[in-house]
């Protein structure tokens, strides 16, 4: 048995920071869509900016 999954951010499948490539695992979704995502969120609003910047800074490294 495994414990509670741990989100960290992927040196794997970074482009920056590794925080979309940490989600799409945590997520199993294609860290691609998470970029876009993030993208969207960024230009309709500016909360996507913000939310990268602290799961940047919250996250540890992982893989």
């Amino acid at each position: 048995m495994t414990g509670p999954r741990k989100l960290t951010r992927s040196w794997s499948d970074r482009k920056i920071a590794g925080v979309c490539g940490g989600l799409g695992k945590y997520l199993n979704v294609d860290p691609t869509v998470i970029r876009i995502i993030f993208l969207i969120a960024l230009f309709l609003g500016g909360g996507g900016g913000l939310a990268y910047l602290i799961i940047w800074v919250c996250a540890p490294d992982g893989d």
